[in-house]
């Protein structure tokens, strides 16, 4: 977010240049894992082409969750609670002076997490002894970190239930007060399909509850609903970089948080496959010119996560754990609660042992 001509170059693709995967950490168990912890090495080439391995790259273990669901019949006082074991699927990337951690979670209740975890050092530049300065934050003395940003473009190959899917976004919406919502206590949910390319380019909206719904249109569940999982938003927000700056331009997906297209095996990468060689429009911005449908077709969500990221002198030397990231939730693709064969922990004096 800085101006000044020392610090307008920094602008960093993370995939596109430096390489996520390139830099993945070898993970150490007890340190970045905990528990019964199974590790994949990683194969990969380096810039001549020669074979590159990573050991210890992504680590899968499970972990305790807290509840995972509870009652208490007030009538008798008998409770039934059930403990939350989530499967972890993660690893870790050094970029120069930022870690990214990258975590899939996934619940005994159908649902899915993604989360990132941006730690590290945050990049600074020394001020003069009386500068407070505006793009940044003091965090030690004549020592300023910059105002910035991250985005991270997610690409989710969906498929709910099957190969063809659609995209509905849902809006809560209240009623006017009248004959009849008297009260002025009435609101539902909205549904609106989303059926081109150009007409799912969306921006979350946390007053109206928004999320998006990735359907089968040809699969229903007993009720008579389509089988779904939602797509729900966390922490969010769009880019103060100015549309024609040369970031705004290299990097124009981050200006919507949602992005559907048809299923194209060439099509990976939301900035285009060569971000650094290029002047701005490749990627997304290019494909969805077409305006293709994506109705009831292999479709490809891509969601952007924007991190804002105002320095505090907390951050410094070495920046606590940030979080971003967003969920991904069954609605109709059970019948009911897909949870409840989780036996009972084991009680032994009053205390539970899972």
């Amino acid at each position: 977010g800085d101006p000044s001509p020392r610090n307008i170059r920094k602008n960093a693709f993370d995939v596109g240049e430096y390489g996520i995967g390139n830099l993945a950490n070898s993970l150490t168990l007890g340190c970045d894992c905990l528990g019964q912890i199974y590790y994949f090495d990683a194969a990969l080439n380096d810039s001549r082409g020669k074979a590159v391995q990573i050991q210890n790259a992504v680590c899968l273990h499970e972990e305790d969750f807290g509840i995972l669901w509870k009652h208490v019949d007030w009538r008798t006082g008998k409770a039934e609670v059930r403990r939350s074991r989530r499967l972890v699927v993660s690893f870790i990337s050094t970029v120069g002076n930022y870690e990214y951690g990258f975590f899939w979670y996934f619940y005994q209740d159908g649902h899915i997490e993604f989360q990132v975890k941006l730690t590290g050092i945050v990049n600074n530049a020394a001020v003069d002894s009386q500068e407070f300065p505006k793009y940044g934050t003091l965090i030690a003395p004549q020592l300023a970190a910059h105002i910035h940003q991250h985005f991270f473009s997610i690409r989710l190959d969906m498929s709910v239930d099957g190969l063809n899917n659609s995209v509905y976004e849902v809006n809560t919406k209240a009623d006017p007060k009248g004959p009849g919502n008297p009260q002025g206590n009435a609101f539902y949910a909205e549904q609106t399909l989303l059926a081109t390319e150009l007409e799912a380019q969306r921006t979350v909206d946390p007053l109206s509850g928004r999320y998006w719904l990735i359907s089968n249109p040809s699969v229903q569940n007993k009720l008579g609903q389509l089988v779904s999982y939602k797509l729900v938003p966390r922490e969010n927000i769009l880019p103060f970089a100015h549309p024609e700056s040369t970031v705004s331009k290299r990097a124009g997906f981050m200006r919507k948080h949602l992005w559907v297209t048809p299923f194209k095996p060439d099509e990976m990468g939301a900035a285009g496959p060569y971000p650094n060689q290029h002047p701005g429009g490749a990627g997304l911005p290019e494909w969805t010119k077409e305006d293709r449908a994506v109705d009831d077709t292999d479709i490809v969500v891509w969601y952007t996560l924007g991190h804002h990221h105002v320095p505090r002198p907390e951050d410094w030397p070495v920046m606590p754990v940030m979080y971003t990231g967003f969920n991904l939730l069954p609605v109709g693709f059970f019948d009911r609660n897909p949870a409840l064969d989780v036996p009972p922990s084991d009680s032994n004096n009053g205390h539970c042992h899972t």
